[in-house]
């Protein structure tokens, strides 16, 4: 088992995305403890890039059980990090709403389930953290949706039916 603390407090986004990988997986192996994992968690994702990171693989890596399975201390520690989780996770929902649409055009059904399995878990997540807070970050994303896009400079910004449907997953969270 290697060493279970980050050498850098601020590593880079593929840093942050292998080091979350070997944690999750020690804790998929129960060779980690859910306080332990969670401790770690919330060490990594003090950074933008190490909550990036974090995200990304812990969002979409179908093998990654631990945003399914939601540990109470993961939530804790979530819940204190506050409005920077928040916001990640819910561009996070905004982003993989708009692919399973995007992946349905496209009939590519197993990019459609894999954006669909982000979407749910970001959802799940959202419905445990701090619920003015989410609601306060969802009001101000719909807000600017119209500013949002599929591209990371916004360049290719969403159509009317990414903007519809994205609301309607929103709605799922009942904030």
């Amino acid at each position: 088992m290697k060493k279970k603390t980050i050498d850098n407090p601020k590593p880079s986004f593929i840093q942050a995305i292998n080091v979350a990988n070997q944690w999750c997986t020690e804790w998929e192996d129960n060779l980690l403890s859910d306080e332990v994992l969670a401790d770690r968690i919330a060490e990594l994702t003090q950074s933008q890039n190490g909550a990036r990171g974090f995200f990304a693989y812990a969002l979409s890596d179908i093998d990654c059980t631990l945003l399914d399975r939601l540990p109470t201390s993961l939530i804790f520690k979530l819940r204190e990090q506050g409005k920077p989780i928040v916001e990640i996770v819910v561009k996070n929902l905004i982003m993989s709403s708009a692919q399973i649409l995007h992946h349905q055009r496209l009939n590519n059904k197993n990019n459609q389930f894999l954006s669909r399995n982000i979407s749910d878990r970001c959802i799940n997540l959202l419905k445990v953290l701090e619920t003015k807070l989410v609601a306060q970050i969802i009001k101000k994303s719909l807000k600017n949706l119209d500013k949002m896009g599929n591209s990371l400079d916004n360049s290719t910004r969403y159509d009317n039916d990414q903007k519809k449907f994205i609301r309607e997953v929103i709605n799922k969270i009942a904030y």
